[in-house]
């Protein structure tokens, strides 16, 4: 299972990459794995400022959907559009070309409850 250790994770499988005020967030192998064939990602957020936990989206595979929780409070500000066209970026390259959104941090986003590549691989076995 790969799990980059540059990168910050949640206990609902989303990993986050934080550079200054901006954060790249996107789901992790492990939950593609679980997902399956991911066919549809539907994310209607952006220009919104969201609670750290909050749903900003989903993912629908073949046989299920599963909602995206935002590990930490902050303004979506960008869609990686590629997904509307190739879903299945979230199966092929979860960590670099299938990301899904970018978000502007709020002021005094709480990291605390992000986990370490470590401590992510422990919850999943």
């Amino acid at each position: 299972m790969n799990t980059p250790s540059e990168l910050k994770y949640t206990k609902d499988h989303e990993w986050i990459k934080v550079e200054g005020n901006v954060a790249t967030i996107g789901i992790t192998d492990f939950a593609q794995g679980e997902l399956g064939d991911i066919v549809y990602v539907d994310v209607d957020t952006v220009d919104d400022d969201l609670e750290g936990g909050a749903v900003f989206g989903s993912v629908e595979a073949v046989k299920t959907v599963s909602d995206l929780f935002l590990p930490v409070a902050g303004k979506v500000i960008e869609f990686n559009s590629e997904l509307e066209d190739q879903p299945e970026l979230l199966n092929t390259d979860p960590y670099g070309n299938g990301w899904i959104i970018k978000l502007e941090l709020a002021d005094g986003a709480d990291h605390s409850e992000l986990l370490t590549a470590e401590e992510y691989q422990a919850i999943i076995g």
